[in-house]
């Protein structure tokens, strides 16, 4: 625990209630009447909204915890996560996100019953809830809590608590606009925020000769955790298994994250166009590039200063306790809470998304229309229309249960070491195989039905296989792995039934659908150079 002065206090108090309070007026002045409203924000976002939001969702107390927790064990190497992301994200703009908004989707299992049929997408919707609510809510909630506990001084329980109240203001009653709204506010925060934390003691690194000096004082000290590729007798080898995280593994758990992952693509998805769109995801991903100032830096500074620390999770609220002075103390914490309630409202939006249009909507309200909206006044349309009433109550209800379960979840995570670590292993259990089903399922017409079926069935078997079978196989490269096993079955299994025709729900569309603006080009190529130019000086 730290002493917060007064003003730190209401530096955070006041963002915790200001923060509520707009949520709360924006849920009240937006247009949720109907479920495209509620989970698609009327599709009206623009780019910047699409930006800040996609970064607010994907930095949480996981990064600024997790990731410093991370730092502090592995070092520089951890950042690869935020640097391959960003070169990710650009793939995932420039082939994922025009065929998803050109085939009008909604959510990412209703491209899977268009493109296969209602079992792949019944049965990766069941997946996705699961692993929205058991992993992602939890962990979130369990990390900002312990960090806010640490720095506080208040018990877990409360911590948890205050913070799932926090983040349902942004998401029960306003749905993906106040969240996305919400977010472009927090996410200056958070940036804000968490530069401040850096800059203070990267500049007691450096005996307050300044953030640059702090840095280069940082690798003096610690050169070893510089060290962007490791080598197998790195001890932190298991983690970051060397070149994989350039062309193995890591590209699997990054574009199904950014490519596949409901709640970031939503973000995407509700935008006004596919130019916004695009425009968008690639300003995040140049955001996404500056991250590791702020997410590993302090951890390996944590490091260097000998933190008095149980584990690496601890990294740092030990730095936001010990060097970072009053007022700026408030700002920092206030950052973390906007991480954390933007993360958690994401997910949770998003879980609550796929739970009613493709689990409630399909199999207890039997509407089995792909549409959301209704536009017609009908008999016919009258039914649809007290439907989609339906849907957006079901949506606030499965919020509010999800976030109760987080609660309780997350209570039970006080064993963890590396939380970073434990999000990416047991993601992983899936990934390779929903990966799979989508790039072949849009890119390759041959993909049969049966083939997304088997890969979706063979995911979970062969990464646990793997896991306990081969317990030396770092889990990146497991994931690579069970990769290529699904594809390969999958392969076979679409020549099984297709042997020499496309599949009769194959996609066809035209190469122009793939071109992209000016400003687009400019931005990526920027992204580029800067992951290019990281990877070799640190190599």
């Amino acid at each position: 625990m730290t002493h917060l002065s007064t003003l730190d206090l209401t530096i955070t108090v006041g963002w915790i209630l200001f923060m509520m309070a707009l949520g709360i007026y924006i849920s009240n002045s937006s247009k949720t009447k109907t479920a495209k409203d509620y989970f698609l924000a009327s599709k009206s976002l623009s780019w910047w909204a699409v930006g800040g939001s996609l970064i607010a969702a994907n930095i949480s107390a996981e990064q600024f915890i997790g990731m410093s927790g991370s730092g502090y064990a592995i070092g520089l190497g951890i950042a690869a996560y935020e640097l391959m992301a960003a070169v990710t994200l650009i793939v995932v703009a420039k082939f994922f996100l025009p065929v998803f908004i050109n085939k009008e989707i909604y959510t990412m299992p209703q491209f899977l019953e268009k493109r296969f049929d209602r079992r792949v997408q019944t049965g990766l919707a069941f997946f996705w809830v699961l692993l929205f609510v058991l992993v992602n809510i939890t962990s979130v909630l369990y990390l900002g809590a312990l960090a806010i506990g640490q720095i506080m001084g208040i018990p877990l329980i409360v911590a948890v608590i205050v913070l799932a109240i926090y983040s349902a203001t942004f998401t029960v009653t306003g749905g993906l606009r106040a969240v996305a709204l919400t977010d472009v506010i927090q996410v200056i925060a958070l940036i804000f925020g968490g530069l401040v934390a850096s800059y203070m003691v990267l500049n007691a690194v450096s005996d307050h000769a300044g953030m640059i000096q702090g840095l280069e004082m940082l690798y003096d000290k610690a050169p070893e955790k510089f060290d962007m590729i490791l080598d197998r007798s790195n001890p932190e080898y298991m983690n970051l298994p060397g070149i994989s995280v350039l062309i193995g593994g890591m590209w699997i758990a990054n574009l199904y994250y950014w490519g596949t992952n409901q709640y970031i693509i939503q973000r995407s998805l509700a935008c006004k166009s596919i130019e916004e769109a695009q425009k968008g995801t690639a300003t995040a991903a140049l955001i996404k590039v500056i991250l590791p100032i702020i997410v590993v830096i302090p951890g390996i500074a944590a490091y260097v200063l000998n933190a008095d620390i149980g584990k690496p999770d601890e990294a740092y609220p030990w730095v936001i306790s010990n060097y970072v002075g009053t007022g700026a103390k408030g700002i920092a914490l206030a950052a973390l809470i906007a991480a954390i309630g933007s993360s958690v409202a994401s997910i949770v939006n998003s879980a609550s998304t796929i739970f009613t249009l493709d689990i409630y909507k399909p199999l207890i309200l039997k509407d089995y229309s792909s549409s959301v909206t209704v536009h017609n006044l009908n008999d016919s349309g009258r039914i649809s229309a007290d439907n989609d009433k339906k849907l957006v109550r079901t949506g606030k209800i499965s919020s509010v249960i999800f976030i109760i379960t987080g609660i309780i979840i997350a209570l039970q995570l006080g064993n963890l070491d590396q939380a970073f670590q434990y999000i990416q292993e047991y993601t992983g259990f899936i990934s390779p195989g929903v990966l799979a089903i989508f790039i072949l399922g849009l890119f390759w017409r041959k993909t049969s039905t049966n083939a997304a079926w088997a890969g979706m069935i063979a995911a979970i078997p062969l990464s646990v296989g793997f896991k306990y079978l081969t317990p030396g196989i770092p889990f990146l490269d497991r994931m690579g792995l069970c990769f290529l096993l699904i594809t390969g079955i999958m392969v076979i299994t679409s020549f099984l039934d297709n042997p020499k025709n496309d599949d009769p729900k194959a996609l066809y569309y035209d190469k122009s659908l793939f071109k992209t603006s000016s400003v687009f080009n400019l931005l990526a190529a920027i992204v580029i150079l800067i992951v290019g130019t990281v990877y070799y000086f640190f190599w």
